[in-house]
């Protein structure tokens, strides 16, 4: 499918009031892969976010790696920064190496200053009481208070990665929530939309039906034939 364009800042607010489950619901109705990224957990709970992603990718130490990646602030880490702001989700391919640290403290408070929508890794964070009080949700494998350049170094930006087993591409719509972290890709964001929505609505239906039946979920849910009629009902009644 062609590229749907730059996803607007009406559309993220949209997107960050949907669930994740719902939408992974809407991409299994679009025969989607599952975009969850597995080992991205919040470190704190309350967040709810959207955000078009900027990508960053670690790879392994070595030495000439460390001598061939440029220093100070045209380091990736730091250019990837500065393309990130209210309307981002800074996300980061550390390869699953969840107690590898990919910052902490002194990084992070550049994102903080940023105003950044949200930072996404399925690697791990260091200074984590610090990085709490920064403003921002941050989704990561673990917490650790390992150093990461022993380890591996930041090397390309805005390139498709993956994160937690999940491509990601740049501009892709980054939702999270207390359940986790979930990709919308940018070519479909407005058909995911409409479809969770639609989701939702039928949703809602089959709760008060079952409030009113008393009776097993398994009636109407997964959705089925008698899901269908009972929407088709609920519809005739609010027409009448």
């Amino acid at each position: 499918m062609a590229d749907a364009g730059h996803i607007s800042n009406e559309t993220l607010g949209i997107l960050r009031k949907i669930p994740t489950e719902t939408i992974i619901d809407a991409l299994w109705v679009m025969k989607w892969p599952t975009t969850f990224i597995e080992g991205a957990r919040p470190l704190q709970p309350g967040y709810s976010m959207a955000g078009r992603a900027v990508t960053l990718r670690f790879v392994p130490h070595r030495p000439d790696i460390a001598e061939d990646k440029p220093k100070g602030i045209e380091s990736p880490e730091y250019v990837a920064f500065e393309l990130c702001g209210p309307g981002e989700v800074l996300v980061i391919d550390a390869m699953g190496w969840s107690y590898s640290s990919i910052g902490g403290d002194i990084k992070f408070f550049r994102l903080k200053q940023l105003g950044i929508a949200g930072l996404v890794t399925d690697g791990g964070v260091r200074d984590s009481n610090v990085i709490k009080e920064y403003g921002f949700p941050v989704y990561s494998s673990t917490i650790t208070p390992k150093q990461g350049p022993s380890e591996f170094w930041p090397w390309d930006i805005n390139h498709t990665i993956q994160c937690g087993g999940v491509v990601v591409r740049p501009g892709d719509a980054i939702v999270g929530d207390d359940d986790g972290v979930v990709v919308v890709p940018q070519s479909v964001v407005h058909e995911v939309i409409r479809i969770a929505h639609e989701r939702e609505e039928v949703e809602e239906i089959i709760k008060a039906q079952l409030e009113i039946e008393q009776c097993s979920p398994g009636k109407y849910y997964p959705f089925n034939e008698e899901t269908w009629k009972l929407v088709e009902k609920h519809k005739n009644r609010s027409d009448n």
